[in-house]
């Protein structure tokens, strides 16, 4: 089996950056695990069906919402990847919103950067930020709530 070692360094790396404790990557016929504790790589004989609906994990105990609310909205704006998240476009400037901010469908509200790549999530619709669900730079898994706009 030929195995990508710079790909399963590069999601070594990542792991470390996010502080998951594992991650996995499909192409064609051939899987990649990533867990700590070790490093395993799987290749499927075949494709795996897309029957399965993916799995949001339980958000860690220590993940407390950045403006103070208690349990995440139902209508809040989810993370469609794994990565981490920044208010802002760069370090010490301005974040994209603050709670409050009327906001348009399409704005941008934050960005996820999953595999140094920066990703910019958008409103989903028009209506003010009524909370900030993440802190700057924490870790998010998919379909985390992240903002709330209504």
């Amino acid at each position: 089996m030929n195995v990508d070692t710079s790909l399963v360094r590069e999601l070594a790396e990542l792991l470390g950056e996010t502080g998951l404790t594992e991650i996995e990557v499909e192409d064609g016929e051939r899987k990649i695990r990533v867990a700590r504790g070790g490093i395993q790589t799987v290749a499927a004989a075949a494709p795996q069906p897309a029957m399965a609906a993916p799995v949001a994990a339980a958000p860690a105990s220590e993940d407390v919402p950045a403006s103070g609310g208690s349990a995440a909205p139902q209508d809040a704006l989810k993370s469609p990847m794994v990565g981490t998240a920044y208010l802002s476009s760069e370090p010490g400037a301005d974040p994209f919103v603050k709670v409050g901010d009327s906001v348009k469908e399409g704005d941008t509200l934050l960005i996820i950067e999953a595999m140094k790549v920066m990703n910019p999530i958008v409103a989903d619709k028009s209506g003010t930020v009524r909370d900030i669900l993440v802190g700057d730079a924490q870790p998010v898994e998919f379909d985390q709530p992240l903002i709330v706009v209504g």
